[in-house]
């Protein structure tokens, strides 16, 4: 098999099954793993993939940059963030992520509900201006301009001097098996330390981001009490995510 024909057969496993196992490749092909493994790093290079160990999973659409992912998804952002807004009590406080889905739940939020909103978000903290009963709380830091947040080691620390009820956390992938992901070390540390913060988290994903994965491991499963989305209910990821035991919450 050519190595053209090799890659269009990697790109339709990928899609079908969505994942790629290398040693099982090479021996379906009968061809060596280090064959597959130089084929998925050329494919990676691409985007067309991210590699993990063993093999690939399909790469999220949600790495583009800020003003990019605007325009990924709006309908299912607006769905994603009507629900997560809903969990926000009036005198509750709740630690809101940076992105663009989170930018919705802000938007989503009624503004004359009173509450305490903590965020390394600037654009999130602007879009809640004019929300007279929310106090804001914006932590400072390095900003990481690709999300439009703030993350790295001043960030973290003033996230530990803060606690909320709830946070809402986004990600850019979810997969059953690679977790909950983002594209940025930093950032996934971030992520973590406001997760740390409050009594329950939520992670906010739309149905794009379902079943794709990106390099950085942000929480593992337990750690999270729901994820909310707007994907099928048939959608064979998440019924592999319910038998995973996560508690799914369908934006509909």
């Amino acid at each position: 098999m050519l190595a053209a024909e090799r890659r269009e057969h990697l790109l339709d496993l990928l899609t079908r099954t969505g994942k790629i196992v290398a040693k099982d490749v090479a021996a379906d092909l009968g061809i060596s793993e280090d064959s597959v493994r130089r084929d998925l790093r050329d494919l990676a290079a691409e985007g067309l993939c991210q590699r993990v160990y063993g093999g690939a999973l399909p790469v999220s659409p949600a790495v583009a940059d800020y003003d990019a992912r605007r325009a990924v998804a709006p309908d299912g952002k607006r769905k994603v963030a009507s629900v997560a807004a809903g969990l926000v009590r009036p005198g509750g406080s709740v630690i809101l992520d940076g992105g663009t889905t989170a930018l919705a739940v802000a938007r989503a939020l009624p503004k004359d509900l009173v509450c305490t909103v903590i965020t390394h978000s600037p654009t999130i903290a602007a879009a809640l201006i004019d929300h007279p009963g929310a106090e804001l709380f914006l932590i400072g830091g390095r900003v990481f301009k690709h999300s439009a947040v703030t993350c790295g080691a001043a960030a973290v620390e003033a996230a530990q001097n803060v606690s909320a009820e709830l946070c809402l956390l986004g990600v850019t992938g979810v997969h059953p098996e690679a977790g909950l992901t983002t594209g940025d070390a930093d950032e996934a540390a971030m992520k973590r330390a406001l997760s740390a913060r409050a009594a329950e988290t939520y992670v906010l994903a739309s149905s794009e981001k379902i079943g794709t994965a990106s390099p950085y491991r942000v929480l593992p499963w337990e750690k999270v009490s729901a994820l909310i989305t707007d994907a099928d209910p048939g959608d064979p990821v998440v019924g592999r995510l319910e038998g995973l035991g996560v508690d799914v919450l369908l934006a509909g």
